[in-house]
């Protein structure tokens, strides 16, 4: 082997891999690594995992394959040897409104796994994860937390957004035109326009939907290097940074920075800051909690209520804003929103991130654009609360979450329209049953339930279509799409398959919200509800085998990020 300094230095740096590939007993992983093309030289650098989320399935990962090559390439020039491997990725919008949709909240912990059996088997040095789809990025973080060495997670970054009559338009736009067209509003060929338009190339949906409220978050946690992820995906600039990240990912396994020094309580407070200052979806909720599970750091929904409570929402985004992700980027990116938390006093700044600067440095050179109004200044909020708010009651005692602009009715009262499954409520909406001053209830579709948790955005979508947006509320222990707006209240805990109230409840009976006292509740004594409770019995599982059902076995309630890791927060 090669004995130049260089490659000495990278030895020293490279010990994990060592335990795999130095010695006469390890001959044969380096014969097997050997038949892959590796050299001496290459067997005494740093091993680097390349995690990839890649599939053919849908825009959002379509695209990463191209960053993979630019990621392998920086981590050639630092001195290091990459090992790219897949894992799976599921398509939201693609299975959105079937019984595929349940995969989705379920591929966030197979990625985890995936990833966490690869890593571990292969002594990796250090890891770059290249994520997209919703499900992706939270599953690839959790998977950095487990291993805990050296981590980058890439987001592959938002599509650009559609022209429609000349006006830019989303997925979210498609889903709301189903419901437009349902209701006769629109003609099948103007739906058919609008799909059409909609998504013109790679890249995850482009409002600040789930997939980019999860890259914003990422960037803020610490995760992602700061200016990253609100690049396009199909702008050169993110093969730049792809490049540098392998590069990157060099120096952080020579400085041993791991993500036990970046994923603190601190920022997680961040970057749930950031969600609420940017009518994020309501999935950071979830996810965020995962992170907090997997980590071992006590952290729950009601210190999310407080930090979103004390943040006021300043940028103006879809889905109940104006602008797309993509105009984030030109306004001067997540960098600027960091800028704008930091001098309003709401983030720590000294948290650490993947590049060894603190929060408050990276965002000391965030540029603005002069007359952008997409991330405004805290004199100029759009509410002084911020987007989430974790609502309790008699209907949802450990909690449930809502996500507002602001512009909402403050109260609403009515009576039940109860489901017991997503299609059953579709078609509800879809043959005109459900009328103003209704409260749709979707049950049996939370973690357990479900299993998995879908996500709503065909039925909420199909409500705002119909113009029903503010007069119709709806309420599930499911999930909701980072596109859904309007007064939609999901992730209720208790589910009810393990006997939540939201599984006593009875056509007819009076639902009330109050969202300034953040009170969730059904108009029933506790009498009542205990005599309901008695003749209730858990449904009949949907899946009694496979992945499905392994999921059911372990997965937690909402409140707790449904994460299936009952060994979360154990030391490494």
């Amino acid at each position: 082997m090669s004995d130049s300094p260089e490659i000495r230095d990278a030895m020293v740096r490279a010990a994990r891999s060592r335990t795999l590939l130095e010695g006469a007993d390890r001959s044969g992983a380096r014969a097997m690594l050997r038949a892959i093309g590796l050299t001496d030289d290459d067997l005494a650098k740093p091993l680097i995992g390349i995690a990839n989320t890649w599939i053919e399935i849908g825009p959002c990962n379509f695209h990463l394959r191209r960053l993979s090559a630019k990621v392998k390439e920086g981590i050639k020039r630092a001195g290091g040897t990459p090992l790219e491997f897949n894992t799976v990725s599921i398509s939201d919008g693609i299975t959105m409104g079937t019984e595929g949709m349940k995969a989705s909240l379920v591929s966030r912990e197979l990625i985890a796994d995936s990833i966490e059996l690869i890593a571990r088997a292969n002594y990796f040095d250090g890891i770059v994860c290249l994520a997209a789809c919703d499900k992706t990025m939270p599953g690839t973080i959790m998977a950095m937390i487990r291993l805990d060495i050296p981590g980058i997670m890439l987001y592959g970054g938002s599509i650009m957004p559609g022209s429609y009559n000349g006006k830019d338009i989303t997925i979210q736009d498609v889903f709301e035109a189903m419901g437009a067209y349902n209701a006769g509003k629109i003609t099948l060929d103007e739906l058919h326009a609008i799909e059409s338009a909609a998504c013109p190339g790679p890249g995850a949906c482009g409002g600040q939907f789930t997939a980019n409220t999860m890259g914003m978050v990422a960037e803020i946690l610490g995760i992602c290097p700061m200016g990253a992820a609100d690049i396009p995906a199909m702008d050169s600039a993110k093969d730049d940074v792809s490049l540098l990240s392998g590069e990157l990912i060099l120096h952080m396994v020579e400085a041993d920075r791991r993500p036990s020094q970046i994923i603190t309580r601190a920022a997680l407070e961040n970057a749930i800051a950031a969600v609420a200052a940017s009518g994020g979806s309501t999935n950071g909720v979830l996810h965020t909690l995962a992170f907090a599970r997997e980590a071992g750091i006590p952290f729950t929904i009601d210190d999310i209520e407080a930090i979103s409570k004390r943040t006021p929402l300043i940028a103006d985004l879809k889905p109940a804003g104006k602008y797309t992700a993509v105009d984030v980027h030109r306004a001067g990116g997540n960098r600027l929103l960091a800028q704008r938390l930091v001098q309003g006093g709401y983030v720590d700044p000294s948290a650490l991130t993947v590049t060894g600067k603190t929060l408050g440095e990276e965002a000391a050179s965030a540029k603005e654009t002069p007359g952008q109004d997409v991330i405004r200044t805290w004199d100029n909020a759009i509410n002084s609360n911020g987007g989430l708010h974790i609502l309790k009651g008699n209907l949802a005692p450990s909690g449930s979450v809502i996500k507002l602009k602001g512009v909402e009715p403050k109260q609403f009262t009515g009576p039940a329209r109860v489901f017991d499954r997503e299609e059953a409520a579709y078609a509800a909406v879809k043959s005109g049953q459900i009328k103003p001053g209704d409260v749709v209830v979707i049950r049996y579709e939370g973690p357990i339930g479900g299993p998995g948790m879908r996500e709503m955005l065909q039925v909420t979508a199909a409500i705002t279509g119909q113009g029903l947006g503010e007069s119709v509320m709806l309420i599930t222990d499911g999930r909701f799409s980072g596109a859904t707006r309007n007064l939609c209240i999901g992730h209720v805990a208790p589910e009810a398959a393990v006997g939540g109230t939201i599984g006593l409840l009875h056509e007819g009976d009076m639902i009330h919200v109050d969202i300034d006292r953040r009170l969730i509740e059904v108009q029933l004594s506790d009498a009542e509800l205990a005599a309901r409770r008695v003749q209730w019995h858990p449904p009949t599982p949907h899946y009694t085998g496979g992945v499905m059902a392994k999921y059911a076995r372990l997965v937690a309630q909402a409140d707790d990020g449904a994460v299936t890791n009952s060994a979360a927060g154990l030391v490494r």
